[in-house]
């Protein structure tokens, strides 16, 4: 039936995510006059922005059936890598270059070991995010690096179009870009199949190798792109930047319907957990909730969002059962 288009929408999962969503901004809403005001969301994507950014990088490498534990400390090196080499007194465009081919040589080191090593991702950037993490502290040891170029810091911090500032117009198209990549090309399409059964996609012709070499490379470069922004919007930069940031990303992806398997999720699924992750925690904020007990509230929220391909399937079962469908 036409009219039954909508229903069936929200009987996904994205659906599902988009109620949660609604209720929680009505919550939110209601807490205080002042959350719906352009300033407060705009704040509330900037304090997070560069975790979001990496999601959607992330989405990918998950769908194709891998997972890159790497990012933040990526992050964390580029970051020291960009304060190093500009307190040596190379200036601060080149060192912007030198910090995000650090990026692409990080997630090129990954890729070596997953696709052409044949080691899995987890053993491989659960290692690496030990080893870059070090880098990153050998590089600035316990020092803050600051008084950077006010050019730079206003990267983060000052609008560039209207209220945006430069990490959110990145993120809007960052978004755009890997959707299009992701939804309607070939290699898109590709991803999902390698998730799905890799075996099969070998069989089929598909250069495996190539594609996953280039998800981790991807991932590298916008890891470190991340890093920078982090750095420009703190205007400092420091050996622990990023640290645990890598668990926040994996839930908003697993939230948003990618299974850990690999195979299926959307990018729009990313995005809306992404949107509910940063209301939830603004409304444990106004309600005065720690950073320790938000911590906390996240991690079973890791927790259930594994469990979202269940629940998916049990309610899509409960559905068709509702309507009197069978199979």
């Amino acid at each position: 039936m036409k009219g039954s288009t909508f229903i069936d929408r929200l009987a996904t999962w994205e659906g599902f995510l988009f109620l949660v969503l609604v209720l929680l901004i009505l919550l939110n809403a209601l807490s205080t006059p002042f959350f719906l005001t352009v300033s407060n969301q705009i704040n509330l994507f900037q304090l997070s922005i560069e975790k979001v950014i990496v999601a959607l990088i992330m989405t990918l490498v998950i769908i194709n059936g891998e997972i890159d534990l790497s990012v933040a400390s990526i992050m964390g090196l580029a970051a020291t890598t960009f304060g190093w080499v500009f307190q040596a007194g190379i200036s601060a465009e080149w060192a912007i270059v030198i910090a995000l081919t650090i990026g692409i040589i990080c997630g090129a080191f990954n890729a070596f070991w997953i696709a052409w090593a044949g080691i899995p991702s987890l053993v491989v950037t659960l290692a690496m995010l030990i080893a870059y993490r070090g880098f990153a502290r050998v590089l600035v040891e316990d020092r803050g690096i600051t008084d950077f170029p006010e050019w730079f810091d206003s990267l983060g911090q000052a609008p560039i179009l209207g209220p945006f500032p430069l990490s959110m117009l990145i993120f809007f198209t960052l978004l755009v870009v890997l959707f299009v990549v992701l939804q309607r090309s070939a290699f898109g399409r590709k991803l999902y199949f390698i998730g799905s059964n890799r075996d099969v996609a070998e069989y089929s012709g598909v250069n495996v190798r190539r594609i996953k070499a280039t998800i981790f490379i991807a991932s590298g470069l916008i890891s470190a792109l991340a890093g920078i922004l982090f750095a420009a919007r703190v205007g400092s930069v420091r050996g622990d930047i990023g640290v645990g940031f890598e668990l926040d990303i994996i839930t908003i992806v697993l939230l948003g319907g990618v299974s850990i398997f690999g195979g299926t999720g959307t990018i729009t699924g990313t995005v809306l957990a992404i949107l509910i992750v940063l209301n939830l925690r603004n409304g444990m904020a106004l309600a005065n909730i720690t950073g320790h007990l938000q911590t906390g509230a996240l991690g079973i929220l890791l927790i259930l969002s594994v469990m979202v391909p269940t629940i998916r399937d049990a309610g899509q079962r409960l559905w068709r059962t509702v309507r009197g469908e069978t199979g």
